[in-house]
C-alpha cells in the first residue's frame, strides 16, 4: 500500500501553498499546528513539513513552528527547507524532525550531503530531487541548476541514498495530475528506491494511479486544503 504523507508548507509561521513554487502565488490556510493535529486526528502518521522561508533565506527559519508541530502532534515529521549546514541539520533534528530532506546542498556542496549520509545514515535523510524541465532546481526553486535529474539520482543512489522526494515543479499546486511517467522511469532505473512522489495530486484517483504503478509514497496537500480530496475518505486507506 502506498504511504500517504500530508504536506505542510510554512511562511511566516503560517500554513501556505504555492503554485509551481512561485512565492507570489501564496495562499494561506491557517495554523500549521492545527493542520498537523487535523491530519493526526484522521489517522495519518507522518508529515512532510517545508520551511519556505528557510529555503529562500538559505538557512532554517521556522524552527519554533517545527518544534510545535512535532511536540503537539506526535507525528513522524520529515522536514526540509534551508538546511545548508551541520548546524541547520542538528537544529532540525533537535526541534523534532525524524528525517530531513536535503536537496540544494546536494547540488551546491556534494561533500556535505555525503558526509551527512555517512553520519546519520540513509534512513534519516531524504534526497530532494525537485526538477524543472529535467534539471534540478535549488533554493526554494528560485534557481535552476545545470544538474540533470538523471545524473543527480544516479550519483546519490550509488552513494547509498534510499529515500528520494521527487517533485515535477511544473505540476506543483496545479491539481492536474502527477508526473507518473517520470516516477515509473525512476522506479525502473532504481527499483530499491523509496520514492516519494510530489506535485500535482488533485484527486484520490491520482493517488490510486501511483499505487497501481508501485510508487512507494506520495506527498499531497493542496487538494485537501481546496476540498478536492475528502480527508475522511482518504484516511480509510491508511
Amino acid at each position: 500500500m502506498i504511504e500517504l504523507i500530508p504536506a505542510i508548507d510554512i511562511i511566516g509561521g503560517r500554513c501556505v501553498r504555492l503554485t509551481k513554487g512561485d512565492y507570489a502565488t501564496r495562499k494561506e490556510y491557517g495554523s500549521p499546528v492545527d493542520m498537523a493535529l487535523m491530519f493526526r486526528d484522521h489517522g495519518f502518521r507522518r508529515l512532510h513539513v517545508v520551511d519556505l522561508d528557510g529555503a529562500k533565506a538559505k538557512h532554517v527559519v521556522n524552527l519554533r513552528t517545527l518544534e510545535e508541530i512535532a511536540s503537539k502532534s506526535g507525528l513522524t515529521v520529515d522536514f526540509g527547507g534551508g538546511v545548508k549546514t551541520d548546524e541547520d541539520l542538528r537544529l532540525a533534528f533537535d526541534a523534532g524532525a525524524s528525517l530531513v530532506t536535503a536537496g540544494s546542498i546536494a547540488v551546491t556542496n556534494p561533500e556535505t550531503y555525503l558526509k551527512w549520509l555517512g553520519t546519520y545514515g540513509p534512513d534519516r535523510l531524504i534526497l530532494g530531487a525537485d526538477a524543472r524541465e529535467g534539471r534540478i532546481s535549488i533554493n526554494g526553486w528560485l534557481e535552476d541548476s545545470p544538474v540533470q535529474l538523471t545524473d543527480f539520482l544516479t550519483r546519490y543512489m550509488q552513494a547509498g541514498t534510499r529515500n528520494v522526494l521527487c517533485t515535477d515543479i511544473s505540476r506543483d499546486g496545479m491539481l492536474g495530475g502527477t508526473a507518473l511517467p517520470l516516477y515509473k522511469e525512476i522506479m525502473r532505473a532504481y527499483p530499491h528506491c523509496h520514492l516519494i512522489a510530489s506535485g500535482g495530486v488533485g484527486s484520490i484517483d491520482d493517488i490510486d494511479e501511483l499505487e497501481s504503478a508501485g510508487i512507494p509514497a506520495v506527498v499531497f496537500g493542496k487538494a485537501v486544503y481546496e476540498g478536492r480530496i475528502d480527508l475522511k475518505e482518504l484516511s480509510k486507506r491508511n
